[in-house]
Formats: structure tokens, C-alpha cells, sequence
């Protein structure tokens, strides 16, 4: 039996009141809820780090967002499921160890996930984390890659360490799998010196400000994503403005709105298949009223919602 968390199931908060599936060998789910606490820290002290208590706040605020799923959404238009026959299930979280084993089990688990045909949305965690989901997803590629984020997350090590937070997207550009590469709302100053901005952009990154976005509209945006493909999303928290989600490591003013994030992730869902999304670097410690962790959980919905309203899980 593949078994991820070990909390005891009367005692583990799953998000939404979800049923926590403990054997991915027998996963029968449409949407599977995972979280991912550990990456790989630059040094000892971020082995543990507040982001690493993201997946416990997200599942916790989660009971806050909603009444009960019979209710209509308005963000959504109308009730989550929509009348449709759909699992969702929360899987527990990756366990870590100093060692590093955590990726593994981690690229693991998003193959059991994807063979049983279910939606893998992570919660993280830092960025570096969709590194292995990015492995896992090497059968089935061609994959359009669109990314959130005030940062560029193109260093090719910090430390030595070449799969940390700020190394996603330079990792996924060299997986024969991952082909476009959409990064949105970047912005101010972060870890890409010149040599990243440059190695981007020689891969042939498509790299959209938060200044051109909040130009264009995302209509316009999403256009410029080819049609009829299969995505995979990651957001970083950090991607949306400090007054949407504070409770970030690394806050830049003038980031993304709620609406327009939630209008890019209905246009992915509409234009082909996504193959699975994460939300991560929530620092749970500096939230606001857990608006931060209400923010991801809310998003989460979304993402669902769209999928039903766009026949991916119909059978």
C-alpha cells in the first residue's frame, strides 16, 4: 500500500471535509488533493520553514470557504459539481526527510494519481516541489507549462543545489516533455541576475510582466496560449498582489488580482486539458486573518469548478 500521510484519519484535516484516501494503489478519484511540504532547502535552516506548514493552513481556512457544496457560487456560476458525478478525495501529504527522499516519493505519488486518472492539485510548500510533479508527468507530453509568479525561478543552482525554489522553471525547460513555458506576472527584483533573464529568453520563455498582463487583459493573454493543448499550472503565492495574498516570503506590490487569476484558470481549462496545478510558498505565520490560505483554498475551488464545467471529468 502506498501511504502518505500518518496522521491518524480521526485527527487529519483534509481539505474540505474531503474523504482522505490513504492507499493511492487503490485510487479511484476524479480530483486528488496532495500536499507537498518539503523541497530542497538551501540551507539547514530552511529544512523546516513556515512554508512547510502551508498544506495543514490552506486544508485548515479551507472550512471557511464554504458552507456546504450545494451552495451556488457566484464565482463559479452555480454549485461546485453542477449536478455531475464527481470524486474528489485529499491524499495526506508527502512525508519528508533530511535526506531528500521526499522527491521521490513525491514523483511517486503524482504517477499513481495520474494512472488513476485523477487531477493531482498540490499544495506546497516552496516552488521547488513541482520538480518532481514535472517528472512524473513525462508521458504525456507535449506539455504547455503557465506559471505565476513575481520571479523568473531561473537560477540553475543556489548553493549547489540545483532543485531548490528559485530552479523550477530552468529544471522544467531541460524535460524533453515541457514544451511553451507561459511566465506571468513577473515583476520587481528577485534571484534572476542577467544571465537567467538571458537563458529565458534564448529557451524561447514566454514572459509576460504584471505591467503588460494588466495592459493586454487576460483574454488577450490567454490567445497567445496555443489551443488544444494540456497545461500544467503552478502558482506561486507571491505572483498575486501582497493585498490578495500577504502572507508571502517574498511580497512585490503590483502583482495579480484574484479575478485575474481565476479568469486565466477558467480560459486554460476551457482552451484543452490541464494535467494538474499547485499553489505554493504560503508562510501561514505572516497571514492575515487567514485571508492568504482562504485565497488558495478558494482558487482550488475554482480550478475544479471549471473542470466540471468543461468535461474533463466526464465518463
Amino acid at each position: 500500500m502506498t501511504k502518505l500521510t500518518t496522521a491518524p484519519r480521526d485527527v487529519f484535516q483534509t481539505f474540505l471535509n474531503f474523504p482522505l484516501v490513504e492507499d493511492l494503489d487503490a485510487l479511484k478519484a476524479d480530483v486528488a488533493i496532495i500536499g507537498m511540504p518539503y523541497g530542497s532547502p538551501y540551507t539547514i535552516d530552511e529544512l523546516i520553514n513556515d512554508q512547510t506548514n502551508a498544506p495543514t493552513a490552506v486544508r485548515r481556512a479551507s472550512q471557511r470557504i464554504s458552507l456546504g457544496l450545494d451552495r451556488y457560487d457566484f464565482d463559479i456560476g452555480g454549485t461546485l459539481f453542477d449536478g455531475q458525478d464527481v470524486r474528489i478525495v485529499d491524499v495526506g501529504d508527502v512525508l519528508g526527510d533530511a535526506a531528500g527522499g521526499h522527491y521521490g516519493r513525491a514523483e511517486a505519488a503524482i504517477r499513481k494519481i495520474r494512472a488513476a486518472g485523477a487531477l493531482p492539485i498540490t499544495i506546497g510548500g516552496d516552488h521547488g516541489i513541482p520538480i518532481p510533479i514535472f517528472r512524473a508527468l513525462d508521458g504525456e507530453g507535449p506539455i504547455t507549462l503557465v506559471q505565476i509568479d513575481a520571479h523568473l525561478d531561473w537560477r540553475d543552482n543556489v548553493n549547489g543545489v540545483r532543485e531548490g525554489y528559485s530552479s523550477p522553471i530552468r529544471r522544467a525547460s531541460e524535460m524533453a516533455h515541457i514544451a511553451e513555458i507561459f511566465q506571468l506576472g513577473i515583476r520587481g527584483q528577485g534571484s534572476a541576475r542577467l544571465e537567467e533573464v538571458e537563458a529565458a529568453r534564448a529557451y524561447g520563455s514566454n514572459i509576460i510582466t504584471a505591467d503588460e498582463w494588466q495592459d493586454i487583459g487576460t483574454a488577450v493573454l490567454l490567445k497567445r496560449i496555443p489551443d488544444g493543448g494540456r497545461y500544467y499550472l503552478t502558482i506561486d503565492a507571491d505572483g498575486l498582489d501582497p493585498a490578495v495574498m500577504p502572507a508571502v516570503e517574498g511580497p512585490a506590490p503590483g502583482g495579480i488580482s484574484y479575478r485575474q487569476t481565476i479568469e486565466l484558470i477558467k480560459g486554460l481549462f476551457a482552451k484543452g486539458r490541464v494535467v494538474g496545478m499547485d499553489i505554493v510558498e504560503i508562510a501561514p505565520a505572516r497571514d492575515v486573518n487567514e485571508i492568504t490560505s482562504m485565497t488558495a483554498g478558494t482558487i482550488i475551488l475554482n480550478a475544479i469548478g471549471a473542470a466540471v464545467r468543461t468535461g474533463q471529468f466526464r465518463r
